[in-house]
Order: structure tokens, then C-alpha cells, then sequence
């Protein structure tokens, strides 16, 4: 066998390792992101309400009245969940706020107009507070920190863009 034969075995074995530790790698962060992003203790009441429901306790919606003015409003394009650039500055304040009063936790109010479908609305409004959710716990607030509000239809003359908003409270833990 040739030193050309031998180098070549080595540079496919050790590609052949490498890949395996890739692979088990990008396994190990998907089981931690996926665990992550599951529900830690929520307060007894909200795990019954879930529980007797069937519904996921991450996809209970509080019944609060926001009170003062929002922290922060996230705005989305017509009939996206997705969040745009322009959600930086707000997620960021919000993080911001949370690190300083850790007790405190996050109410996320999504709303929409009262044209079209009402159902579709409404779970367009819950998907996006949802998006806002999940960028707040990808960047580290704790998924209990988070409360979902039930969906609103805006009232008056605003703009559409303003009908298309997720708005950001931090409120007292409950």
C-alpha cells in the first residue's frame, strides 16, 4: 500500500469522525432547545385550567387588563406572524426591563381589526403574540415569565398597521 492509499484512508476516516461528532453535536443543541422551550412550573390554577382543557399550559391566555402604556408595540406585516427587523428594539427593551425587576413578568397582548373572519383573527393575533413569545424565550426570559393575553379586535379609526400589533407590558408576577 502506497503513502498516497494510506493518507487518503486517514483524511475519510477522519472525516467519517468529525461528521459523526457533527451530527450528535447538532443533536444535543436541538433536545436542549426543544427542552428549553417547554413549560417550566406555571401557578396550579393555570396547569388545572390547562389540564381539564387539553390545551398545551404554554397556550393559556390570562385574563388581565393591561393597565398604563405599553413598554413596547410589536407591528407585523398583513397577515404574518413574523417578526420584522423592527422587533429588535422592543424585544431589547423588554429584556431589558425583565433583567432589572426579575420578578416582574411579560404580558403580550395581541390585537386585530374586525374586518374579515373574527376566528381567523383572532388566532392570526394569538400566533403572532406567540412569535413574540418565542423570540423573548430564544433570547433568554424564562417561558413562565411570559403570559399570552387573549386576543383583541381594535377599535376606532387607527391605521391597519396599528390593528396589526402585539403590545409588550411587564407587569407583577401573579
Amino acid at each position: 500500500m502506497s503513502e498516497d492509499d494510506r493518507d487518503e484512508g486517514r483524511k475519510v476516516g477522519l472525516m467519517v469522525v468529525f461528521s459523526s461528532v457533527a451530527v450528535l453535536l447538532a443533536g444535543v443543541i436541538g433536545f436542549a432547545v426543544v427542552r428549553s422551550l417547554k413549560a417550566p412550573a406555571v401557578p396550579v390554577a393555570q396547569s388545572a385550567a390547562a389540564a381539564a382543557s387539553g390545551v398545551d399550559v404554554a397556550d393559556v391566555l390570562v385574563d388581565l387588563t393591561p393597565t398604563g402604556p405599553a413598554l413596547a408595540v410589536v407591528y407585523f406585516e398583513s397577515a404574518s406572524a413574523a417578526l420584522t427587523p423592527e422587533a429588535d428594539p422592543g424585544l431589547a427593551e423588554t429584556i431589558k426591563a425583565l433583567a432589572a425587576e426579575p420578578t416582574r413578568r411579560v404580558l403580550l397582548s395581541g390585537y386585530h381589526d374586525s374586518t374579515g373572519d373574527p376566528a381567523m383573527n383572532a388566532e392570526l393575533a394569538k400566533q403572532r403574540a406567540k412569535a413574540v413569545r418565542a423570540a423573548l424565550v430564544v433570547a433568554g426570559v424564562p417561558l413562565n415569565q411570559v403570559m399570552l393575553r387573549k386576543p383583541e379586535s381594535t377599535t376606532g379609526t387607527g391605521t391597519g398597521r396599528e390593528a396589526r400589533r402585539v403590545e409588550i407590558r411587564i407587569v407583577d408576577a401573579q
